[in-house]
């Protein structure tokens, strides 16, 4: 072996750094990662996200309060009993602690009772059944109205696009407050005489201003959603899928349907979420004003409402159904906020 020269940059090399590496060693350095889909993926990004999942478990309490609870509650959110206004939460009329010291077991009135006697834990759980229905029911709206008008515009372009934007920007200007008012005087007549016909007595179980409400949402509250989803199909009808499909022969209608819809579902999924705590807030608002629901049937804003009569001396009574409009609203949008964050492509690192 030659002695190595002191002054050659020539690196003094190992002969044991050049021997073939071992199946172990092999394995060391190899780093796969699993191959997952887009909503597997989506979905473990969201069980980690902590407070997405505590906000579910709190939408699941709320969803058994408002709709499994009121079946095996006994009392009715329309009884009025006797003697038994204004009662404190846990407390019983005269009438039934006669009935406690009889032998008789008599269920506590949880939030006490309202000015006329009516036990006050059932309406609220009715006033939220009806919150959260006018919620997603106004969603499903809007999520259907928006992203069909929306993708339609997108894809077709040109003067269609400019044309039906022009007319999102006409809707923006409308009053949607002022709307519902007229509605409700335009549809006295004709839902008097429709609730009349077999088939449809649950008009005036709902009353007209909530059918206001639905029409308003139907009419003006979509454009938000159209905006949206324009938006994503600008980007979307530019792949060469789309492109591929046309050369096939495949209709518009499908291809806006199969191809650019269903691509975008993720973003339809977390803006839709959103939008339910705003059609929440929305409804209990304008029940807060007495546009809501038809007496004796309660919501939220109606329960609130009646309840500042008496602020000063049963606080309660507003602070409860106010309490749980705000845990409704703050949950959805803490969920939306996680859904985007698992499903938004931008937002992965």
């Amino acid at each position: 072996m030659m002695k190595p020269n002191p002054l050659s940059f020539q690196l003094k090399l190992n002969p044991e750094d050049f021997l073939p590496a071992s199946e172990e060693e092999k394995q060391s350095q190899v780093i796969m990662r699993e191959s997952v889909g887009f909503w597997k993926d989506g979905m473990r990004r969201l069980v980690k996200n902590k407070i997405a999942m505590v906000s579910i478990v709190v939408i699941v309490i709320i969803m058994i309060f408002s709709f499994i609870v009121p079946a095996f509650y006994p009392y009715s959110y329309k009884e009025q009993m006797k003697g038994a206004n204004h009662l404190a939460p846990m407390e019983y009329s005269a009438d039934e602690q006669a009935r406690i010291e009889a032998g008789e077991h008599v269920f506590p009135h949880i939030f006490g009772t309202d000015r006329m006697g009516r036990d006050y834990a059932i309406r609220v759980m009715m006033g939220s059944r009806i919150s959260l229905m006018v919620g997603l029911i106004a969603t499903c709206i809007i999520l259907v109205i928006g992203s069909v008008y929306g993708s339609v515009a997108a894809f077709f372009g040109g003067w269609v696009d400019l044309v039906m934007m022009r007319l999102v920007d006409i809707i923006y200007t409308i009053p949607d407050i002022l709307l519902i008012v007229l509605l409700s005087f335009a549809l006295d007549d004709p839902l008097e005489h429709l609730k009349s016909m077999p088939g449809f007595g649950w008009v005036g179980i709902v009353g007209k201003n909530l059918i206001s409400i639905f029409i308003v949402f139907a009419l003006l509250y979509w454009v938000g959603m159209a905006r949206m989803v324009r938006s994503q199909i600008l980007t979307l009808k530019e792949n060469e899928y789309v492109t591929a499909a046309r050369a096939l022969g495949v209709g518009n209608g499908k291809i806006i349907r199969k191809h650019l819809l269903t691509n975008c579902i993720g973003t339809l999924i977390v803006t839709t979420t959103l939008q339910i705590p705003s059609s929440i807030f929305t409804e209990s608002f304008l029940s807060f004003l007495g546009m809501g629901v038809a007496v004796p049937l309660p919501s939220l804003g109606s329960l609130a409402n009646d309840a500042l009569n008496g602020i000063n001396t049963y606080p309660y009574l507003l602070f409860i159904p106010a309490a749980l409009i705000s845990l409704i609203i703050l949950s959805f949008n803490l969920l939306g906020d996680g859904l985007r964050d698992a499903f938004d492509p931008k937002l992965k690192h």
